[in-house]
C-alpha cells in the first residue's frame, strides 16, 4: 500500500520590503512521503520570496515537466520556474529553455557547497538562472498541519514566525566567482 501525501493548510502573511509586496495567502500544501518538515518549510520560504497572485505549487516531486513552484502568464507561458536542492544540470537546461526566469533554492549546506562547486561553471551560461542558498535551521519548529505564519523579508534576511516561535533565515545568492 502506497503512503499518501500529508496535507497542510497555511495562512501566510507576507511583508516583503524589497519588493513592496504585502499580501496574505491561503495555501494548501501537500508534503510528499519522502519529504521532511524542513524541506516543506523551505518550499514555503521560497513561495514567500517569490510571492505573486500567479505563483502556484505544482504536482511537485513526481513530475519531470513541471517545477515545484511556478508562475504562468495569462497566455500560459512560464514566467518563473522554481526548483529545490541539488538540481541536475539537464533539468536546469530544460527549465531555462522553457521559462523566462529560473530560480534554484538549495538548503542543505554541505551538499549545496559540493553541488555548486561542481556545477557553477556549467550553470554560468544560463542568463535567466539564479541560484540561492537558504539557511533555515529551526524552521521545522513552526510546522503543524494548520499553520498561521508571518513572513517579513528585508534585504538578504527573512523572519518567519508564528504565535510561539520565530526563526531568522539567511538567503545567500550563489555567484560564479571565476
Amino acid at each position: 500500500m502506497a503512503i499518501s501525501a500529508t496535507i497542510f493548510k497555511v495562512a501566510l502573511n507576507i511583508a516583503d520590503m524589497n519588493r513592496h509586496y504585502y499580501q496574505p495567502h491561503e495555501l494548501t500544501v501537500a508534503m510528499h512521503p519522502s519529504e521532511n518538515n524542513h524541506r516543506l518549510m523551505v518550499r514555503l520560504l521560497a513561495f514567500a520570496l517569490n510571492a505573486s497572485e500567479q505563483l502556484t505549487f505544482t504536482k511537485g516531486l513526481n513530475t519531470d515537466d513541471e517545477p515545484e513552484l511556478w508562475s504562468k502568464s495569462l497566455s500560459d507561458e512560464i514566467e518563473l520556474w522554481v526548483d529545490f536542492g541539488q538540481v541536475d544540470e539537464k533539468r536546469i537546461r530544460k527549465a531555462c529553455g522553457r521559462a523566462r526566469e529560473v530560480r534554484i533554492y538549495t538548503y542543505d549546506a554541505k551538499k549545496s557547497r559540493e553541488w555548486w562547486k561542481q556545477n557553477k561553471i556549467a550553470l554560468s551560461r544560463y542568463n535567466n538562472l539564479s541560484v540561492f542558498h537558504i539557511q533555515a535551521d529551526g524552521c521545522e519548529e513552526l510546522t503543524s498541519r494548520k499553520m498561521s505564519l508571518q513572513c517579513t523579508i528585508d534585504e538578504d534576511s527573512l523572519l518567519l514566525s508564528n504565535d510561539e516561535h520565530s526563526v531568522n533565515v539567511d538567503i545567500q545568492r550563489l555567484e560564479n566567482d571565476q
